[in-house]
């Protein structure tokens, strides 16, 4: 006799990371290219012994550096192995089976994936010119509607929403929990961006999720973490697995948060690669939305596998996502120029004789 699976593990997706390959330019997984910031890179050395001995589970000394970080109590801030599983966390705590999820599609494709996991329904509404559209989403609330996902910047367009985020966090339900995914909010424009983390602070049905796998350049370590009300806070805390966010981790965290100019410094740097990047790809005659992030996204539909597979015949990996378009990471400035000449050579199957 076999094991008796839930129904829906026969639909769940399988969550697709971005390819690796030695000596390959990796520009498939939104990584910082930069390695560790020099105050991890101190520290690290240190802390290995300490990795055959559990951590402290309750991560408090990561969790007092995150509050004082943003200003806020360690009461309002709950932490998991990358904002991914925080997002997991959230869902766990608010959703029942049968209960729907609302978030924009595209976006972060684990959210289908954790709704699934929990029981929920996802309710996918369609970006509009690659940007949420954030009327549709306040239509599609109903009574079922328990939670409500915002990836601004949104992974994989790149593009946000900015003020009209305010508006629309009015207008949802006060028993709907909102959760505002700001993986890359190191790469926006602040004043076109809302941090909302100080915008949404005092909401009590707002919930903001931070990671330190971009910007902080520890994708490896898995740290994520979520502001939010107290008692919100205290359910996505028992959710989470125990010790799941490792001592050498939390340390490592702890370092990445005392060294913001470096951050700064860096995630400058990526903008400005950002910008050179997509205007290149808009002189070559690409239709390049208005990114916030680390990422440029080229919405090239039914070419989107093709155009990665020329690409990673010359050993650069990008993100492709069939039937809609592709991710590249902004990497290097030499490894982004690589990707730069591909994608000048390369010739949609609409041009060729």
């Amino acid at each position: 006799m076999t094991v008796r699976l839930r129904p829906a593990m026969a639909t769940l997706p399988t969550y697709i990371a971005g390819r690796k390959s030695p000596g390959a330019v990796v520009l498939a997984s939104n990584e910082s290219p930069y390695g560790l910031l020099p105050a991890v890179a101190a520290t690290i050395d240190g802390l290995t012994a300490g990795v055959s001995r559990y951590p402290d589970m309750t991560s408090a000394a990561l969790l007092e550096t995150i509050a004082a970080y943003h200003g806020v109590a360690a009461e309002q801030v709950a932490v998991g192995a990358g904002s991914v599983e925080v997002v997991g966390q959230l869902a766990a705590a608010v959703v029942d089976s049968g209960d729907e999820v609302i978030f924009g599609w595209r976006a972060f494709e684990a959210y289908p994936i954790i709704t699934t996991v929990v029981g929920g329904t996802a309710v996918k509404v369609p970006l509009r010119d690659e940007i949420h559209d954030l009327e549709a989403m306040i239509a599609a609330i109903t009574p079922r509607t328990r939670l409500v996902l915002v990836c601004n910047p949104n992974n994989p367009t790149g593009t946000a929403v900015g003020d009209e985020l305010t508006r629309f966090v009015d207008r949802v339900p006060d028993d709907v929990l909102v959760v505002i995914d700001e993986a890359y909010h190191h790469y926006a424009d602040p004043a076109l961006v809302p941090d909302a983390t100080v915008a949404f602070r005092d909401r009590p049905n707002v919930v903001v999720t931070r990671t330190f796998s971009k910007a902080f350049a520890l994708a490896g370590l898995r740290v994520g973490y979520c502001i939010g009300a107290s008692d919100v806070v205290a359910a996505v805390r028992k959710t989470q697995v125990p010790f799941s966010v490792s001592g050498l981790a939390q340390q490592c965290a702890i370092a990445a948060l005392g060294d913001e100019e470096e951050v700064r410094r860096r995630a400058a740097e990526t903008v400005t690669e950002r910008e050179r990047v997509a205007a290149a790809l808009r002189s070559t005659g690409y239709e390049i939305p208005l990114s916030q992030a680390n990422f440029v996204w080229l919405p090239i539909g039914d070419e989107a596998m093709r155009f990665a597979e020329h690409c990673s015949a010359d050993n650069v990996l990008v993100r492709p996502f069939a039937g809609e378009g592709v991710r590249v990471t902004i990497g290097l400035p030499e490894e982004n120029d690589r990707f730069l000449t591909l994608a000048e050579s390369w010739t949609p199957t609409s041009r060729r004789s």
